[in-house]
């Protein structure tokens, strides 16, 4: 049995990331996937200019490359008002088969080793980590999305109701050039529609709600996608629901020489449910922690807490406005009338920004 220095469980965003930076610490490194790649991944596809920044560090200047930029953001709020405004950075959709594939790509090409595998099981075994009495490793990253085998092998339970959403994504023709987001008003409150066009004359669409113990059909999903976005689900091509643990209730970061990242983690922004710019940064931080072995949850932790600490305390309290209607008004109101709050908000929700002073009393002022 070949002995890593770092096994990666998952190569999708997080776990091309990892391993990046695990190569980048000259690491050896063994990336497992259940899938051959280039591979569909249910998702929005909006790919953030802060995971760029992350993806560029890490030696992939070009994830984006052929996609044109989007260079505004409409966002309708649940009382039917609205704000479009220029973004601070252009986003782009790029689909998941795309996206991922060069990520992939790039780490390979880095001197990862790709192997095709079901991941079933973990043990700690004499220094190391072995998985599947097939490979060893002497630290992991789990980077393999919501239903994680190495969240579950570390004992963490998955997200419960009001802390995990389900959502459906398909393909339609662009009815405009710029991202939409939909809060709706729906009863089953918070939830949203997107419509995010990738440049070619298509568009991301989707619908999507937080979980609250209540039963979502197919159907019900549809029946939102299509009243939201005015499309006939008939048109709509490669529909495909997914769960996103939102970053409101996040497991521990890791344990010894075992660490989470990406969606594994819960870090799906509860605010906008965007979430590649957290899998690359996380994969990023736990393929350079990893390489310390036995030290690796702790080296983790840390290097999460430092980068996006604040912004997860943050987001939860943006999650927690959110849950009201009349808030959630509130700041789209804000937003159209002060290009520093859309600003601030859109930080918020893509990347790492923060709820400062200001918009918190451009919120409250419109609440009154």
């Amino acid at each position: 049995m070949s002995v890593y220095d770092v096994a990666i469980v998952g190569a999708g965003p997080a776990g091309a990331s990892a391993a990046l930076a695990a190569r980048r610490a000259g690491a050896s490194v063994l990336l497992l996937d259940r899938a051959d790649f280039p591979r569909d991944k249910a998702c929005g596809d909006g790919i953030a200019p802060h995971a760029l920044d992350v993806l560029a560090d890490l030696g992939v200047p070009d994830a984006a490359e052929g996609f044109a930029p989007v260079p505004a953001l409409r966002l309708v709020g649940p009382g039917g008002r609205a704000v479009a405004r220029p973004l601070p950075r252009p986003a782009y959709t790029v689909p998941r088969k795309v996206f991922d594939a060069r990520l992939v790509s790039a780490a390979v090409t880095a001197g990862a080793e790709l192997r095709r595998h079901v991941v079933r099981r973990l043990e700690e075994r004499d220094e190391l980590v072995v998985i599947d009495d097939a490979f060893a490793a002497r630290a992991v990253v789990g980077a393999d999305g919501a239903g994680s085998v190495v969240r579950r092998g570390l004992g963490f339970a998955p997200n419960p109701d009001g802390h995990l959403a389900i959502a459906i994504r398909g393909y339609a023709p662009a009815r405009a050039p710029v991202e939409q987001l939909i809060l709706t008003s729906a009863a089953r409150w918070p939830a949203y529609a997107w419509s995010f066009p990738i440049g070619d004359g298509s568009a991301n669409i989707g619908y999507g709600e937080v979980l609250r113990g209540q039963p979502v059909t197919r159907a019900h999903l549809l029946d939102r996608l299509s009243a939201l976005l005015g499309v006939d689900p008939l048109t709509v091509g490669g529909l495909r629901a997914h769960h996103l643990p939102l970053s409101t209730r996040r497991p521990p970061p890791g344990r010894g020489r075992i660490v989470l990242s990406g969606d594994a983690l819960s870090l799906i922004n509860p605010f906008t449910g965007e979430g590649i710019f957290y899998a690359v940064l996380s994969g990023a931080l736990a393929g350079a922690a990893a390489v310390s072995g036995a030290g690796a949850a702790a080296r983790y932790a840390d290097a999460l807490r430092r980068r996006l600490g604040r912004h997860l305390r943050h987001s939860r309290a943006a999650a927690w406005l959110g849950g009201r209607r009349r808030i959630v008004d509130s700041a789209v109101r804000a937003a159209d009338r002060d290009p520093r709050v859309f600003a601030a908000l859109v930080e918020l929700g893509l990347g790492d920004g923060l709820l400062n002073a200001r918009t918190l009393a451009m919120i409250g002022l419109e609440a009154r």
